[in-house]
């Protein structure tokens, strides 16, 4: 084990230098000089040549890109071009939020998922399982955008049930009024397709042979699916969980777009409006950096939840 993760952080090495050479590349030679965007239409040369001069891109490219490694092992990114906030400090205050929303989202998600897909496999092939499975198809076809329209208007404008948008002075305020209708949202959109994908491994499970093994050795129903079933169908409900945690770091663009949420993802849809490069470049290097780690924990956890798979 201690052979194998220390293996593993070394491969994370050139993987990490890939994503940092590519994200040079395109915000150097393809995104344009930022120099032009930052000083607008009336500008003139010198101040273009001084606004460079500030953000360092009149350097030699191996100086900027050492600049840039150097950034990365601090995690010490530089100023927000378009708000002079350090940028380190701008993505942990906007961090908190996007996890107090997401973080039981995908608890919930999870959860529900995992138990209506075990339902379905009690009664897999039945009217039940077909009438929920056509309700799972039709809402997946509908747009997030409708979802959230419908909801702000039926349960926050009409019933006043939740507030339309805001968040909240404290973080006990924002749990109990401002995160429940997004909360809410982001269930009913995901959850269908979470239900299928949960559904088809289960029915993986059930069509092995250890499964008609331990029927014919008089194992009830119950067992079978709670023990043996939902045990194996495990391993792949935990590759899509962590999967799918990096994306907590980039939040929930229009949830929180809509909602007024300071969160990650509005961030990011602030950044790309403002062409604020080092914002952008810090989040997609915090995902990479996450998404490595949360593959090497997965690999851990599989060995956890079967001890038959071995690590090599």
């Amino acid at each position: 084990m201690p052979a194998y993760f220390i293996r593993r952080l070394w491969q994370m090495l050139p993987t990490l230098l890939g994503v940092v050479l590519l994200l040079f590349i395109l915000f150097n030679w393809v995104g344009g000089d930022p120099a032009y965007i930052l000083a607008g239409k009336m500008s003139d040369a010198a101040s273009i040549a001084n606004i460079r001069r500030q953000l360092g891109v009149d350097q030699p490219y191996y100086v900027q890109l050492w600049i840039f490694i150097g950034q990365i092992a601090t995690f010490d990114f530089g100023q927000s071009w378009a708000t002079g906030e350090n940028v380190s400090a701008l993505i942990a205050s906007r961090l908190g939020p996007s996890l107090t929303l997401l973080l039981p989202l995908t608890v919930l998600e999870t959860l529900c998922g995992v138990a209506l897909a075990l339902a379905l496999a009690f009664v897999r092939g039945s009217l039940s399982d077909r009438m929920v499975m056509l309700a799972c198809t039709a809402g997946m076809s509908v747009s997030i955008l409708v979802y959230i329209i419908a909801f702000q208007y039926g349960l926050a404008y009409q019933l006043g049930l939740f507030p339309v948008q805001g968040w909240g002075s404290s973080l006990g305020d924002s749990l109990r009024h401002y995160v429940s209708l997004p909360l809410l949202i982001g269930l009913a959109v995901s959850l269908a397709p979470t239900l299928r994908l949960y559904r088809s491994f289960m029915l993986d499970e059930v069509g092995q042979d250890y499964v008609r093994t331990a029927r014919a050795k008089g194992l009830s129903e119950g067992r079978v699916m709670w023990v043996h079933v939902l045990r194996n169908a495990a391993i792949p409900i935990l590759t899509h969980v962590m999967a799918s945690l990096p994306a907590l770091l980039i939040g929930a663009f229009l949830l929180e777009r809509f909602f007024g949420i300071p969160g990650i993802g509005r961030e990011v849809i602030l950044a790309v409006e403002r062409s604020d490069f080092p914002v952008i470049k810090a989040i997609t290097v915090c995902v990479a950096i996450a998404t490595m780690v949360f593959n090497l924990l997965t690999d851990l956890l599989y060995q956890a939840l079967d001890p038959r798979v071995q690590l090599q």
